[in-house]
């Protein structure tokens, strides 16, 4: 294995030979010829060194060295080899490719948003009792737990695709198993089932969409994942309001047949090609995403250099994660995911209807309104990402989060007191919907988009399935305990998810690294340098 310091330095001789061609002359797209090494090249390697070091203060190079676009004169405008990334545009294949990945997303979303509408309908058919629909809330994390710990290795030995197909796989199961029901059992593994897929879909979906999409829009359409999300939660709450608990399962299970389909229609992910040493299916694949006028040699070596060093680096195993060059990663990567359902979201996404009912509110009207109400947010949140940033929306929306729980603190705790009952309805509404706007801004989607940037390709599959496996962990928490929590206290319940916001604020102001405008390398590279 070799050490950081080998690693930075064969990387640094990569930049010297590829900068060392100041000026590169092309008459007809990939035929190139260019003028000798500069006898300077030692010495811009030293500058390079010396300024990458200063600029990791701030967590990221500021300006990688690495990835230089070279200048080009072309006879073709927009054709030339030395187009950047970034010149790339939107093209039909990442499009219908993403719209495929991100149908395991509704299917995740139907998974969380399913247990609020249910509830009623289920423990007055089956006789469910409190702590029987506990556990058939919190075993969908269970599941997911189990299957974190192979989900990062399924996509790396199957490839992207082959782990979304068995993702839809256990979820099927999981649904038709939910929809025939008799007992409480049959439920247990039913939505055992679902975990299962679920936590493939949350490492899978996100990393397959960043590693299709050119740069320039990497955050936008990881983001989009989120927005089926809430999309799948939203169907759930409005539709479970007029139709039974089994005909829901039933409807559940139709993205899963969808993205089924899809998946024999869409490519690969052409970092994962390069991982396994497929060059020509990786030039292919990368030409189909990117359109069949684009030049893709700058973008295809990139790849297939980093991947290479990286690979070479190490072989890293669960085990192998611990070391200090990925200890930044893994921390970012781990305290987002942790911290998402600790700061209060998996309680008001699986019980949203409980806390309504609490509250002395109707509860269709709660339910109803947050489905409308988190679409719009996070399609905002969408369109800022790649304008904005990362920080700072996930400071925004965490500020926003830890808001509206003081708000529903204090309503219960103005119940509890019997000084102004009439207000704990309203100010509950309003806490919760203020709530949903603000998780949707921007800690709903983002952690799953930082997760899938910050990770080097050798070590993806196992820091993703640590990351899932501690995410689900937390969300098993929330849901198993949050009914005896409210039994115990409703106020004091959300002034423990205000605390553990306001450690998301100071996290996210003070560790998350800003990863808008570099392509994966660049920040993979960066990172690991620290």
């Amino acid at each position: 294995m070799e050490n950081p310091e080998s690693l930075e330095e064969e990387l640094i001789a990569k930049s010297s030979l590829a900068q060392s061609n100041p000026i590169k002359i092309t008459n007809e797209v990939g035929e190139r010829s260019g003028l000798p090494e500069s006898d300077n090249a030692s010495h811009r390697s030293r500058k390079i060194m010396m300024e990458t070091s200063e600029s990791l203060e701030e967590g990221l190079i500021l300006n990688p060295p690495l990835l230089e676009p070279t200048p080009m004169i072309t006879n073709e405008i927009g054709n030339g080899s030395g187009m950047s990334e970034s010149d790339f545009s939107t093209t039909p294949a990442v499009v219908f490719s993403t719209l495929v990945a991100i149908c395991g997303s509704f299917t995740y979303g139907c998974a969380v948003g399913y247990s609020s509408p249910a509830e009623s309908g289920m423990r007055a058919d089956l006789g469910l009792s409190v702590t029987e629909y506990s556990v058939f809330g919190s075993v969908l994390t269970f599941g997911g737990i189990i299957g974190s710990l192979v989900n990062g290795k399924i996509a790396d030995v199957t490839g992207r695709r082959g782990a979304m197909w068995l993702s839809e796989l256990f979820c099927i199961v999981g649904w038709l198993a939910i929809a025939l029901s008799k007992d409480a059992w049959s439920l247990y593994l039913g939505r055992f089932s679902l975990g299962i897929g679920l936590a493939i879909i949350a490492y899978v979906v996100p990393i397959y969409v960043a590693e299709i999409t050119p740069k320039n829009i990497r955050g936008a359409f990881t983001a989009t994942n989120q927005f089926l999300i809430a999309s799948g939660l939203s169907v759930m709450y409005l539709v479970g309001t007029v139709v039974s608990w089994r005909a829901l399962a039933l409807i559940a299970a139709v993205p899963c047949l969808l993205q089924v389909v899809g998946l024999f229609f869409i490519p690969e992910s052409p970092r994962w090609l390069a991982k396994i040493g497929k060059e020509k299916e990786l030039e292919a694949t990368l030409q189909c995403l990117r359109g069949n006028t684009a030049d893709i040699s700058m973008e295809s070596g990139d790849i297939r250099d980093y991947t290479q060093t990286f690979e070479k680096d190490s072989k890293a195993g669960i085990f192998d994660l611990f070391q200090q060059k990925y200890a930044y990663s893994l921390s970012v990567g781990v305290g987002l995911k942790v911290l998402q359902p600790l700061a209060g979201s998996a309680a008001i996404a699986y019980y949203a209807s409980y806390i309504f009912a609490a509250a002395d509110l109707l509860t269709n009207i709660g339910s109803i309104s947050m489905a409308i109400i988190q679409l719009p947010a996070i399609g905002v949140s969408i369109l800022l990402t790649d304008r904005f940033g990362r920080r700072p929306l996930l400071l925004a929306s965490t500020i926003g989060m830890g808001l509206s729980l003081t708000i529903i603190a204090l309503a219960f705790g103005l119940q509890d007191t019997h000084l102004w009952n009439e207000a704990t309805p309203v100010l509950v509404y309003i806490g919760i919907m203020g709530f949903s706007i603000a998780y949707s801004l921007g800690m709903a989607g983002l952690p799953s988009v930082i997760m899938s940037e910050i990770f080097p390709i050798n070590i993806k599959g196992s820091a993703g399935s640590l990351v899932i496996l501690l995410h689900n962990c937390s969300n098993w928490i929330v849901t198993y305990t949050f009914h005896f929590m409210m039994e115990w206290s409703r106020t004091g319940t959300f002034s423990i998810f205000w605390v553990i916001c306001a450690a998301a604020v100071a996290f996210a102001a003070f560790l998350v690294p800003e990863t808008k405008g570099r392509t994966l390398e660049e920040i993979q590279i960066s990172i690991t340098k620290l």
